[in-house]
């Protein structure tokens, strides 16, 4: 049954499903692993389904899930508070240089990226011994409330926190110099909580399990494990992932300003920054009132859309990406897409495509061209104008952009 711009999913024994899916392929493993999320009982309302769906761990990435006094930890994930920032400059295309190789490599040397996983070699993704002083400024905010977490639960201590903030990471996370329709140049990134972010999400989901142990023949996925309001972990819960989004945001603001000061150092003309400008999570919980009352909103791979509220929905490398402004639909309990959403897995991808497609797909990009990079090749994820269709009663979109330089993690 079709109902306004989304489609109505109704199952027994659970909420119902509204999906803006029209036109884009939903998996039907996705579509089961929604099923099994609308069966948990704390469900508020519906189960709201952004365009970019597809299979994640325990619930669905591209879903929005309301719950009444409990919180699903493998739902939020592991990449606590991932998200995007971006910024209008007042440079234009032709105040660029006209090789851009060099800005890509000033950048690349100002925000560390990727990650070296060789034992007792030092991770090229994180600061050495003596982070630069803006890291260790903001630290400074972030550091009282660590402490308390970490007197609950020491085993988060050794985790690269302080030397992770302000750094990239791996996968889809990328730095972005971009064009809008006037050849306006704007600065986009898109990262997360890093290692301490994946640290507290995979501690509070093993402990959602070991506390549910009783119950999971009742749940249709052990990763559906909740804590509930009052019980032992859920204040610990809130506040550690509250934390970790708090890392998560000023890691991009961070980023940010390095990015900034790198292009100063090759372009010379004066700039401005922060004409306009957008830092939202797209992986997170927070406390929100709909339909008269409060409660809990995962949003796992979507982002908030209040009505005027702006957000950013990435397509993937060499493919459009678009600053958004929310319509305020309560149906999407005010959510829209996180970008594009996947078609297929990355070894899939690595399996399918060469080297030569990805060097053709992001033709007029300067970015990384090498075999590690397959798996974030377009034709891995769904046709984002199809996406940016499926959800047009969600949001307006404000600025189109084009990347021109790509920094991959």
């Amino acid at each position: 049954m079709t109902n306004k711009n989304y489609q109505l999913l109704e199952i027994d024994n659970a909420a119902p499903i509204k999906m803006w899916t029209e036109g884009v392929p939903v998996e039907a493993d996705a579509r089961a692993q929604l099923i099994n999320t609308a069966r948990m009982p704390f469900i508020y309302k519906h189960l709201a389904v952004m365009p970019d769906v597809h299979l994640g761990k325990g619930s669905t990435i591209g879903s929005v899930i309301p719950t009444h006094k409990a919180i699903i930890p493998a739902a939020v994930g592991v990449d606590i508070g991932c998200g995007m920032i971006a910024c209008k400059t007042t440079l234009t295309a032709k105040d660029l240089p006209d090789n851009l190789a060099p800005l890509r490599a000033a950048i690349e040397q100002a925000v560390p990226h990727g990650r070296t996983s060789v034992r007792g070699s030092r991770d090229k993704g994180a600061w050495g011994d003596r982070p630069p002083a803006l890291v260790d400024e903001a630290w400074k905010s972030l550091q009282g409330v660590f402490n308390e977490i970490t007197a609950d639960y020491p085993q988060l201590i050794k985790t690269n926190q302080h030397k992770h903030l302000g750094t990239l990471g791996t996968g889809n996370h990328f730095i972005e110099i971009c064009l809008d329709e006037q050849d306006t140049v704007w600065i986009m990134l898109h990262s997360g909580s890093r290692g301490v972010g994946n640290a507290i999400g995979t501690l509070f989901i093993e402990l959602a399990k070991k506390d549910m142990q009783q119950h999971l023949c009742n749940i249709p996925d052990q990763d559906l494990a909740y804590f509930e309001e009052g019980s032992k972990y859920f204040g610990d819960y809130v506040k550690a992932v509250g934390w970790g989004q708090k890392f998560a945001k000023t890691n991009r603001e961070i980023m940010m300003q390095h990015v900034i000061d790198a292009m100063r150092k090759i372009i010379s003309k004066p700039f401005q920054t922060h004409l306009e400008a957008v830092n939202c999570h797209h992986n997170y919980v927070q406390k929100e009132r709909h339909f008269g009352e409060d409660v809990y909103v995962t949003r796992k791979g979507a982002v908030s859309a209040k009505k005027g509220e702006l957000g950013i929905i990435p397509g993937s490398m060499g493919a459009r990406s678009f600053i958004v402004r929310g319509l305020g639909n309560e149906d999407s309990f005010s959510s829209c897409s996180h970008g594009a959403g996947r078609t297929m897995s990355r070894t899939k991808a690595k399996k399918l495509f060469s080297l030569e497609d990805q060097i053709l797909a992001t033709q007029g990009v300067e970015c990384r061209k090498d075999a590690d990079v397959i798996d974030e090749i377009p034709m891995a994820y769904k046709d984002i104008d199809a996406v940016m269709h499926a959800q047009k009663d969600l949001v307006e979109i404000v600025y189109t952009l084009k990347q021109v330089v790509c920094v991959k993690g």
